[in-house]
């Protein structure tokens, strides 16, 4: 059947993969007959293998398992290789009178006393009896006797027919005649050739059956196939599958017509059958498994392990007994993790499955039990997957809800979820919690693994936590003594004793069905006096199982140390299967990222040019055309490495890789130096890169054949995507890998890191994380600036993918990379070319990106780091700067270790907004109080609450303030009238102050070497107390302040005084002495903040800072300006050093101060997207936060210069115009606001200032006049000439002499409506020369709506004014005919309003994101829209109709764009981009808008003829639209609503198994 074996492998399994592949699959065929025509069965072995290898597929397909090939041959009848002792023995007896022929057998069969039961051995040709083969004699001899045995009745009719079955037969039956399935995976293609009998007599086609030596016909054996194929055909006629061949001369020339259309009917048969079961296996199992996404096939695996491990367990009854006791104990209260420790090999895995098959007898048959053996899958190799993996199973087992998406994204909120998951189960109270973290030191060290901050340190009732760990690893253990230092948490697992460890071989020999000789038992004994660790007897049982009684004493061997076994391990298998395909096959393994798949090893084998030359080096490839490394070597070399190869599931699929740590260190030693480790890679490589795949041709020399053989090595393809929704995870994960360590560094930046089609596949696959860790990995070993602006833009997009969506990947990655396109063309531009393809064959509405627009990498933003629910209120250093403390509006508190950036913990137990944190004991601890009553006491090294005390704070809550006094040990906390005093050891009440209730003490502080509390109420009354009896010292009114409140303070220590800010701006100096100085500054004072050194002091009011010399006896400045910002100050921080002030306002810019340069703003850092409310300077890190956003970010203040983009514009009040084009926009100057700045968008620069009268509060232009408007606060109008220096035209203000509110021009810019509060001018724009003719207000009109004031205005043709007011309320006015026509009115103010071009439609949005689509025509709204992403920023800024009046694009405040179409009011398209947008005009095919951050977007809408009805825009987003219309208002309104229920990984399929496993 060599040809139908050939033809298959050519037609019909590269079909079959490509089918498999597409759904997930890994296919492999085991054909153990390729390639091994010429091999010699040494050991007798290959039909022993054949049979473990259907088995094996049996177990693992998920598809067919068997497929057998059946012709007029009936085969080998090989020899057994083991005869059961008393079955022998009845066989010799049969041949008592032929002594020839029973020394025969006694010759080649040993007696192996070791076996249970004893058995006889067919020897090996090569290690007994190296000159001597086994003849037909032997098998006759064996034949006969069996046959005189079943005769007599000493043997059945099964037994005596083993000696006469074909490997063809074993095989068959072992794949189909023994599974007892109907429904078997399993199909037998049988050949019958016409008229073949006849040709037989007449002597002809001979080589198509069996014959004797002589050549003649073999009818016995012709016989045993007829009865085998009637066996097949009369109970399993479903899986038989018949093909009738004309005969032929020659058979198997593929040529022949007949010959040809069998071939191809027996290809397509194949195909279709195993799709179609590959189909069936997949629903049925889909069908049967309601479990989370892989979650099944992960608890399999540890499972398997889980039994193995118990089943050989044995000994360490005391410590498993001690264990269990304290698992009881613990089982009703709060208790520590139990810790268990030792050396690698010591058993720690064993005997954590031992506690966890006893933990149920010991609690109650309903405990949830849950292992993982971490580092034995890529599921359980990472902290992230393996939570995620972990509270999906509890959920499950206790019937909670199910993990929610968003919780996964970020690792904070995985832990945090974590553990309230732990306290949930404890709360329910029914059933016992027990989870085991074996071998935590396997964890990959990302995300704090190794730090341990996501294991809980103290366990609730009902939940208990097992962790065993590696002495010799990452220095775990001393990380877990010094957060849990209770000693009776901790149980150290010890060697073996001598007896303990004889036992242990005893049950490992047993559960093979071996023992050994007294003598070997000896050689044992003395071989570990002492005794050991398990690793070392499991290393001696692989040795000793292979002992038979008959061995010699010198064979007997054992090494006593891992390292020693592992080199005596890769000697044998370079003596049994040649030095290179040892030294190949184990490089490859230990190279590998993750590990290689059986098939993998396969094919990468197969392209090894020196491992088939040492293969064919003595016989002939088998096909000339075909080249393969024969399957049998692979089966033979496995089974001879044993257990010291392990599975581990990694990238959805079961890969090997080596067991231990000794194994792979030895392999590196003897096989990988530099040049060997340099080829595995870059074979490797070529492997995953698919090179030789698709019938790609490899030439090689074989010395036998004299000449170049160049055939086709039928390896699997690796395409990026298998189908639309399946990732080639493997070539994802290791391709990257092997280019960098093969130095093939162009390859990889072309194929990998510089291919948007890979970077968003990983991005899809695997979540960002993966791809981040790629760039991360090569930048360490590539000085590459291209790469690492790259991994900096995927750092910065991490935070928009919580949800996964390929357009937006493609679309931040271009408006944040095309700032470089031109500097770094190679690299950066090919990746904006590849974003610009994709986006313009993108199949759903999609805005393009035609410049840079959004925070560029390179600068000085590095990350936003998320974890909270709810916005930032506190953030806290350390005393040395190492970790910091953030609180949130949602009561939870996370720790950062600065070095970094990477969570520590996170702090879970306050259920109130966290209100002031302070941390103490250079870092070891933190006090927090919250608005939920509580202090909370926290030991920040082990991430546990020391104490809660609950405040008795009721009502009102003021200003909290906390005071820790370290060296005295107390806590004071301050609120409202109180001042409690608390032991920081003991949480003992000290002393309580109390004042009067109306007058709640603002401010209060402690001086600790005066022993005196200050505190300070409105009206300036300043209290002094005693700081450790709490009594009245002195009290005092401070002049002056009698109308004033306090806002803030300060302690300054050292010199033992308290500044204390007031709200009209008086700063007072309060001596501990109760002495005070006064200084006036001209605002409400909003923050106070000291220096390290408490050498500075920096007050912030309204929009400035002003810093003093803290340590003067006054209020000394330390320079003569105040810092100013263009919005008020609500944050400031200073260096360690002193050099730079930093600082945070409303305007959600930071700016940077050089205070060595007397104030020089150096730096303006924008991309908060809030107001900066908190800020923390560690050396050149800064992260900021704020009260409205559930993020932080991180800024590097040393950030290289060399890629600074051009200038955006540094307008922060968003009061801009634009030129259409966005060329130029036009704001008001910073501070009084009396110049118009026009700045070049072009060049990043200003290019012309314009003077004003009055502050500016206002612009519009008039483009095709070229005539810029300002509105004035003081109700002036100027027009500037934009294209001369003509004079300025001015428009006087009404008598009232009210600011202007609003500016408007009609399409034709002919007419103007200047909007005040309650009155509107249209005005006549007329051309002129030189300056336009405006005259008298044509029309003027008031709009008489009490407490309201014109908020928004447009104007039409033929003077309609459209107008909103700040109450909600929408007028159309018709100044010729004096009409007004309200229109529905919002709910809140009118902040935007726009007219389309043709003027049928208008557009109102307001404050609350509603916007409303008006048929001008008919003064009726035709769509309600309302859209927000998040409740922390609501409301429309600004819109534009497109020039066909098809599109709306919509700005809000939430920082997002929208694009809505105007028939149907459908939402198209959403796109975030960070800010808000001031301005937004259209352009021939899209868009141009200002936004706060100063850069200015420009992007093409490209919307598709036909959008699908599965396309939904917020389908990734997590956002909340609704849309109403007029004709459908009956109805119920069409709602799109998204809360982010999208999988991360959309290429995955739930399913049990990854292979489809063929035999």
């Amino acid at each position: 059947m060599a040809t139908e074996r050939e033809t298959l492998l050519k037609t019909a399994y590269p079909e079959v993969q490509a089918f498999c592949q597409k759904h997930s699959l890994m296919f492999e065929v085991i054909d153990l007959r390729w390639g091994v025509c010429d091999i010699i069965d040494t050991d007798h072995m290959n039909t022993q293998l054949c049979l473990e290898e259907i088995e094996s597929c049996q177990k693992l397909s998920v598809g067919p398992t068997f497929i057998g090939l059946l012709g007029d041959c009936y085969g080998h009848r090989p020899l057994p290789r083991l005869i059961e002792e008393k079955e022998f023995e009845t066989l010799i007896a049969q041949l008592t009178g032929d002594p020839t022929t029973t020394h025969l057998l006694t010759f080649w069969y040993w007696k192996d006393e070791n076996a249970i039961p004893s058995v006889y051995v067919l020897q090996p040709i090569t290690d007994h009896l190296p000159h001597c083969h086994p003849t037909r004699d032997l098998a006759s001899a064996l034949r006969l006797a069996a046959r005189e045995a079943e005769k007599h009745g000493l043997i059945s009719q099964e037994q005596r027919h083993r000696y006469d079955k074909s490997e063809t037969e074993w095989e068959i039956e072992q794949g189909l005649l023994s599974t007892q399935e109907i429904n078997s995976a399993a199909s037998i293609f049988l050949r019958e050739v016409e008229g073949l009998d006849k040709h037989l007599l007449e002597g002809t086609s001979m080589q198509l059956v069996d014959t004797e030596e002589d050549g003649s016909l073999d009818n016995e054996a012709q016989q045993l196939l007829q009865s085998l194929k009637a066996k097949i055909a009369n109970y399993y006629p479903q899986h038989l599958k018949v093909h009738t061949v004309p005969w032929n001369a020659h058979p198997g020339n593929p040529r022949q017509k007949g010959h040809t259309k069998y071939l191809k009917e027996l290809c397509e048969q194949f195909i279709t059958a195993t799709n179609h079961q590959v189909l069936r296996s997949l629903r049925y199992r889909g069908k049967s498994s309601e479990e989370p996404e892989g979650l099944l096939q992960e608890l399999s695996h540890h499972m398997m392990l889980c039994l193995e491990s118990c089943r050989l367990f044995c000994g360490r009854q005391d410590l498993l007994d001690n264990i269990l006791q304290s698992i009881r104990q613990n089982d009703d209260h709060v208790h520590t993790p139990l810790i268990l420790y030792g050396p690698p090999g010591c058993g720690k895995t064993a005997l954590m499955c031992k506690l966890s098959e006893h933990v149920r007898t010991l609690l109650g048959q309903e405990t949830v039990v849950v292992i993982r053996q971490l580092g034995t899958s890529q599921v359980s190799s990472t902290i992230h997957s393996l939570l995620s993996d972990i509270c999906s199973q509890v959920c499950l087992a206790f019937g909670l809800p199910p993990l929610p998406v968003q919780v996964t994204q970020a690792c904070s909120n995985l832990i945090l979820f974590f553990h309230n998951l732990l306290l949930t189960v404890s709360h329910l109270g029914v059933q016992s919690l027990v989870l085991f973290f074996d071998s935590v030191d396997q964890l990959i060290p990302a995300n704090g693994a190794h730090r341990l901050y996501w294991l809980p340190k103290d366990c609730p009732s009902k939940v208990h936590i097992v962790v065993s760990t590696s002495i010799a690893e990452h220095g775990i253990l001393e990380t877990l003594q010094e957060a849990m230092p209770e000693p009776e948490a901790y149980f150290e697992v010890g060697p073996l004793s001598r007896e303990e460890g004889g036992k242990m071989l005893e049950v490992l020999l047993a559960s093979v069905r071996r023992k050994l000789s007294p003598a070997q038992q000896t050689v044992l004994q003395h071989s570990f006096p002492e005794g050991g660790h398990p690793l070392l007897f499991k290393l001696a049982f692989n040795e000793a199982r292979r002992w038979a009684s008959y061995t010699l004493p010198s064979a007997l061997m054992i090494v006593t140390t891992a390292q020693e076994a592992m080199h005596s391990l890769c000697v044998r298998l370079e003596k049994l299967h040649s030095t290179v395909l040892v030294a190949h096959m184990l490089g490859y393994i230990a190279s590998s990222r993750n590990g290689l798949s059986d098939a993998e090893l396969k094919d990468i084998l197969s392209l090894d040019d020196e491992v088939l030359s040492e293969i064919y080096q003595h016989c002939s490839p088998p096909c000339k055309t075909i080249l393969r490394f024969p399957p049998l070597l692979w089966a033979r070399l496995r089974r001879d490495i044993g257990e010291c190869l392990v599975e581990r599931q990694a990238d959805g699929f079961a890969l090997l890789g080596l067991a231990h740590r000794q194994f792979t260190e030895v392999v590196q030693s003897r096989y990988l130096p530099a040049q060997e480790k340099n080829k595995r890679h870059l074979l490797l490589a070529d492997f995953f890169r698919g090179t030789w795949s698709w019938g790609m041709k490899k030439s090689l020399k074989l010395p036998l054949l004299g000449k170049s053989l160049n055939a086709d090595r039928k390896v699997a393809p690796q395409p990026l995507w298998f189908s639309d929704t399946v990732a080639n995870r493997r070539k994802l994960s290791e391709l990257p890998f092997h280019l960098l360590n093969a130095g093939r560094i162009e390859e990889l930046k072309q194929d990998v890191l510089g291919n948007m089609n890979w970077i968003t596949c990983k991005i899809v696959a695997t979540g960002i994380q993966g791809i981040v860790n790629d760039f991360a990995m090569c930048n360490e070993r590539i000085n590459c600036p291209e790469l690492r602006l790259i991994q900096e833009t995927l750092l910065l997009l991490k935070p928009a993918l919580d949800y996964i969506d390929v357009s937006i990947i493609y679309i931040e990655m271009l408006a944040r990379l095309h700032f470089f396109m031109f500097s770094y063309p190679d690299l950066i531009g090919k990746l904006c070319q590849q974003c610009l393809s994709w986006l313009n064959v993108c199949p759903h509405p999609v805005l393009v990106p035609l410049c840079g627009f959004l925070q560029p990498p390179g600068g000085p933003l590095k990350m936003t780091i998320t974890g909270f629910l709810k916005g930032v209120t506190v953030l806290e250093l350390s005393s040395d700067h190492r970790l910091l403390v953030a609180g949130s509006q949602d009561g939870t508190m996370i720790v950062w270790i600065m070095e970094e950036i990477e969570v520590m913990h996170t702090l879970t137990g306050h259920s109130a907004e966290v209100r002031c944190v302070k941390v103490f004991g250079k870092g070891t601890s933190a006090v927090s109080a919250a608005m939920d009553y509580t202090l909370r006491i926290w030991n920040l090294v082990s991430g546990r609450q020391k104490f809660s005390i609950q405040d008795s704070h009721v009502g009102e809550q003021h200003l909290y303030q906390l005071h820790v006094d370290e060296r005295n040990r107390i806590v004071y906390s301050a609120s409202g009238a109180k001042v409690n005093a608390w032991h920081l050891e003991t949480a003992e009440h000290i002393f309580q102050i109390s004042g009067e209730a109306p007058n709640a003490w603002l401010c209060t502080e402690v001086f600790e070497s005066r022993q005196v509390v200050m505190t300070m109420s409105e009206g300036g009354t300043l209290s002094l107390w005693d700081s450790s009896t709490g009594e009245l010292q002195s009290k005092r009114q401070l002049s002056g302040l009698q109308e004033e409140a306090p806002t803030c303070s300060i302690l300054i220590q050292k010199q033992g005084k308290m500044i204390v800010g007031f709200s009209r701006g008086s700063l007072s100096m309060i001596f501990s002495d109760g002495n005070s100085l006064m200084k006036k500054l001209p605002g409400r004072v909003r923050f106070l903040v000291v220096s390290e050194d408490e050498s500075l002091l920096a007050a912030g009011f309204g929009v400035y800072v002003r810093v003093f010399l803290a340590n003067s006896k006054g209020f000394q400045r330390f320079m003569a300006a105040d810092l100013e910002h263009e919005c008020v100050v609500h944050s400031a921080a200073f260096s360690p050093d002193n050099s730079i002030i930093v600082t945070g306002s409303q305007g959600e810019s930071i700016q940077v101060w050089s205070l060595s340069e007397q104030g020089l703003l150096t730096d303006t850092l924008d991309g908060m997207g809030t107001p900066v409310t908190l800020l923390a300077l560690c050396g050149h890190t800064l992260v900021s936060a704020s009260h409205s956003a559930p993020y932080l970010k991180v800024w590097d203040l040393t950030y290289d210069r060399k890629h600074k983009t051009l200038a955006p514009v540094p307008d922060r009040m968003g009061c801009t115009a634009m030129s259409h084009d966005g060329n130029y926009v036009y704001f008001p100057q910073a501070g009084e606001r009396h110049q118009v700045i026009i700045w070049d968008s072009t060049k990043g620069a200003e290019c012309d200032t314009l003077d004003t009268s009055a502050q500016v509060r206002c612009l519009e232009v008039a483009e095709q006049k070229q005539l810029l408007f300002t509105g004035l606060v003081s109700g002036t109008v100027l027009v500037f000439p934009l294209n001369s220096r003509q004079d300025v035209v001015c428009i006087p203000p009404p008598k009232s002499q009210k600011p202007v509110n609003h500016m408007a021009f009609n399409r034709q810019e002919e007419q103007l409506a200047i909007a005040y509060d309650d009155l509107i001018l249209v005005l006549d724009v007329s051309p002129g020369k030189p300056c336009p003719v405006i005259d008298e207000p044509i029309y003027t009109f008031y709009t008489q709506i009490p407490a309201a004031v014109i908020s928004s205005v447009a104007v039409l043709a033929n003077y309609r004014v459209l107008y909103g007011m700040s109450s909600g309320d929408l007028f159309l006015y018709d100044c010729p005919h004096s009409k007004v026509f309200p229109l529905e009115m919002h709910t809140c103010i009118v902040t935007c309003l726009e007219t389309s071009h043709g003027e049928q439609w208008a557009l109102s949005g307001s404050e609350d994101s509603l916007q409303c689509l008006w048929d001008l025509d008919v003064c009726q709204w035709e769509h309600e829209m309302c859209y927000y992403k998040t409740s922390f920023l609501k409301g429309i800024r600004c819109a534009c109709f497109s020039k066909d009046d098809k599109y709306v694009y919509t700005g809000s405040f939430d920082h997002s764009i929208t694009v809505w179409d105007v028939l149907s009011g459908t939402l198209l398209a959403v796109q975030f981009v960070y800010a808000t947008a001031n301005r937004i005009m259209p352009t021939a095919d899209g868009f141009v808008a200002t936004t706060r951050l100063g850069y200015i977007i420009r992007e093409r809408f490209r919307c598709p003829q036909f959008i699908s009805s599965q396309y939904n825009p917020l389908q990734n987003i997590k956002a909340i639209c609704v849309v109403k219309s007029r004709k459908k208002e009956e109805a119920n309104p069409r709602e799109q609503h998204d809360r982010g229920k999208v999988s991360r990984n959309q290429s995955r399929t739930n399913k049990l198994s990854q292979n489809c496993v063929i035999m």
